[in-house]
């Protein structure tokens, strides 16, 4: 803490145990997920199962693109060798999962509320175009961690303990949220508490019950 600023709780309130942290997902979350309706305007589109597409973009990304071993550019050389696209149609499929990303913004200002009295952080599993495209919210967020940047992605320890060591954050006096169980699990094997989201609501009513926990103020 800051000297001459101490962190003030109201009479009976517990203690803080030490620097609280939030660590909250992207896509599926706070930006919401296109995949489902790209699937099924490209399956349309090109006379095969949803599956397919989503196969076809996604089969071994994660040991590839996801965790920065191949540039986005030539992830997408995969894609379209595999759907038998042309340049144009790669680029409109692109758009449809990732361009123009919509965002939460109740539980992005759930999140900015927290500035000045928890750490916080983005951390997703990400390509590496994800951050120029989600640019101009991202700042909301002490920390942003991306995959396709440290070079491990969720459920890897690794990427959780690396953000808490950003955030200069023990994992007993952290929340993670995420759509996905086994990231969430992972988180709480570490000793994280872990939300499942699933709806903006009951994602607002974990970040209620974590700020509840907090000093009134503190210096981060």
């Amino acid at each position: 803490m800051g000297a001459g600023r101490r962190a003030v709780n109201p009479p009976g309130a517990r203690p803080a145990r030490g620097r609280p942290a939030l660590l909250m997902d992207l896509g599926g979350v706070l930006v919401a997920d296109k995949l489902p309706a790209a699937a099924a305007k490209w399956a349309a589109r090109l006379g095969r199962s949803e599956r397919d597409i989503v196969t076809a973009v996604y089969a071994g990304n994660d040991t590839e693109v996801l965790v920065g071993r191949m540039s986005g550019a030539a992830w997408w050389s995969v894609v379209r060798a595999r759907l038998g696209l042309d340049s144009a149609a790669v680029a409109e499929l692109r758009h449809d999962l990732a361009g123009d990303p919509v965002w939460d913004t109740a539980l992005l200002d759930a999140v900015a509320a927290l500035r000045g009295r928890a750490r916080t952080a983005f951390v997703s599993n990400a390509w590496p175009d994800a951050r120029p495209n989600l640019a101009p919210h991202l700042p909301v967020a002490d920390a942003v961690v991306l995959s396709c940047e440290v070079g491990f992605a969720k459920p890897d320890p690794r990427i959780y303990t690396h953000t808490l060591d950003l955030l200069g954050a023990a994992a007993g006096d952290a929340l993670f949220v995420d759509d996905v169980p086994e990231n969430v699990e992972a988180a709480r094997a570490l000793g994280m508490a872990g939300h499942l989201h699933t709806g903006t609501a009951g994602s607002l009513a974990a970040l209620e019950a974590f700020t509840a926990r907090l000093p009134q103020v503190t210096d981060l």
